[in-house]
């Protein structure tokens, strides 16, 4: 293709544009509305998988055992234990252990609270389990439970349930959502695109006349609607970044010690995967809707 080919296109597109200013626009804000809640999406999702990891580390299961439980008893739980992929560490606790954390925990109110526990300590001896990934955690109870030794296990199992049940409804959420955006951006698109072509149907079918190819014909459109697509992309993407970066510098320090992820992801990873969309989107938009109106 030549450049002076590629020019005519460009500068047909542009001039296009221009004509259909009003729609244009509101083309553009379609797009750019559709791939910044996408991107919020991804954003929410992805510090929510960092927040679950990084909790993961954090997590723990006791496995309290009976005060009868012999040494092969103990042995053989914590070799169930260490067999079970994901387990980071694996710490026994034994009753004076379990006291002195108690009086840690509670601080200065603590010798009135476990006043007299130093002669009959009440606590029990204990396996605590770091996991690295909250899902671990149930295969930790599984190879635990109904083994002899064990009395019982306290487990973290329904708050990671319901970490992961939320990361999964917004991941549908965020499907749908994206899919109707999408829809209304393509229609859009088209539209503009239908106006231009409308507004040159007598133009088009003296150029068919004379030889023109479809291609010939067809490339302004599609380049038009492509400058669509990436205006709306690089909209979308300023605007989800400054955003982003103000609720990031605002909340990263005040969230129980999870950290948010940096910003520069998305002028990294979602700047040039937006404006692949937005040319996809722009493309397939004048693409649909000029099909019929070569036929002339």
């Amino acid at each position: 293709m030549k450049i002076s080919t590629i020019k005519y296109y460009v500068m047909d597109a542009l001039k296009s544009l221009k004509r259909n200013s009003t729609v244009s626009i509101a083309s553009v804000a379609t797009v750019a509305a559709t791939l910044f809640i996408l991107g919020v999406f991804l954003l929410i999702v992805f510090n929510v998988n960092a927040g679950v990891q990084e909790l993961g580390a954090k997590l723990e299961v006791k496995i309290f055992l009976k005060d009868n439980a012999t040494i092969s008893d103990k042995s053989a739980i914590e070799a169930a234990i260490n067999k079970v992929k994901g387990v980071s560490e694996v710490k026994f606790e034994d009753k004076q252990d379990a006291l002195n954390n108690v009086k840690k925990q509670f601080g200065e109110d603590s010798e009135s609270l476990v006043q007299g526990f130093e002669k009959t300590n009440p606590f029990p001896n204990a396996y605590v389990v770091k996991v690295s990934n909250p899902k671990v955690v149930d295969d930790v109870v599984k190879g635990a439970a109904g083994l002899k030794g064990v009395d019982k296990i306290k487990d973290v199992r329904e708050v990671v349930d319901k970490i992961i049940s939320i990361t999964n409804t917004l991941k549908i959420v965020g499907a749908v959502l994206f899919a109707i955006l999408i829809s209304v951006s393509l229609f859009l698109i088209a539209n503009t695109i239908k106006l231009t072509v409308y507004s040159r149907k007598r133009e088009i079918g003296i150029m068919k006349f004379v030889g023109a190819t479809d291609w010939f014909i067809r490339w302004p459109f599609i380049i038009e609607g492509m400058m669509l697509g990436i205006t709306g992309a690089l909209l979308s993407t300023g605007v989800l970044y400054y955003a982003y970066k103000i609720v990031f510098v605002k909340y990263t320090s005040s969230l129980l010690g999870i950290t948010l992820m940096n910003p520069h992801i998305i002028l990294g990873t979602f700047l040039w995967q937006f404006v692949i969309g937005g040319l996809v989107i722009g493309a397939l938009g004048s693409s649909l809707s000029i099909r019929k109106f070569l036929v002339v």
